[in-house]
Order: C-alpha cells, then sequence, then structure tokens
C-alpha cells in the first residue's frame, strides 16, 4: 500500500486507477516535475512523493503538489491542491497552484503521460 512510483514514459489509465486504489480509492497523490515532465504518484503524503522525485533527480521547486482523480472526467482528473504548494518565496500563498502557466504545464505533462 502507498507505493509511490515515478512516471517518465506512458501509464495506462488502468494502472494508475489501479494505484488510486490501493491508495485512497478513488484519489492518488502526485508531484509533477514541470521541467523534466514527470511525476511521482502514491504515497500517503505528498512530501512521500516529493522525497522520492527528489531522489531521483528532481528540483523541489519545480515540483507541484496536485491529486489525480482518474474515474472521473478527464477535464476534472487533476486538483490542484496540496500543502507542498505553500511556496511564498515562488508567490504562491495557498494550497492551490495559483500561476495558470503552471497549472496548464501540469495538466500537459498529465494528459502526455497518462494513457
Amino acid at each position: 500500500m502507498f507505493e509511490i512510483k515515478i512516471i517518465k514514459d506512458k501509464l495506462p489509465k488502468e494502472e494508475l486507477e489501479e494505484i488510486a486504489k490501493n491508495n485512497f480509492g478513488e484519489m492518488v497523490k502526485a508531484m509533477v516535475d514541470i521541467d523534466k515532465k514527470i511525476f511521482a504518484v502514491g504515497g500517503e503524503l505528498h512530501a512521500d512523493a516529493m522525497e522520492r522525485i527528489v531522489e531521483d533527480g528532481s528540483n523541489p521547486n519545480n515540483t507541484w503538489g496536485i491529486n489525480i482523480y482518474p474515474n472521473k472526467p478527464e477535464i476534472e482528473w487533476i486538483e490542484f491542491n496540496s500543502l507542498m504548494n505553500i511556496r511564498p518565496g515562488q508567490n504562491n500563498f495557498s494550497l492551490e497552484v495559483e500561476n495558470p502557466e503552471i497549472r496548464e504545464k501540469i495538466r500537459k505533462i498529465i494528459k502526455d503521460l497518462i494513457v
């Protein structure tokens, strides 16, 4: 339970659904590296996925926490909400990813990697 995977290549949606089922049921936590265009998925906390993706070589300043709901319609998959997103030094003062450009990068990475 709560296994964390680094996704660098295509991930079948069915596998993501299984990861979600084994974690929180309908939702799975993820940290997205908007520079490397990869994400870590799984873990009990976003911090767990953050630790794993940083161990893999990601810069914490380029990673953002999201929740993915793979059983919802694709337009509703992503919730841009994580304690890891509170970054006053990067002008992000809330749990939400506030910058629309960063949100769009995250959407594109998730869409490109989940098939």
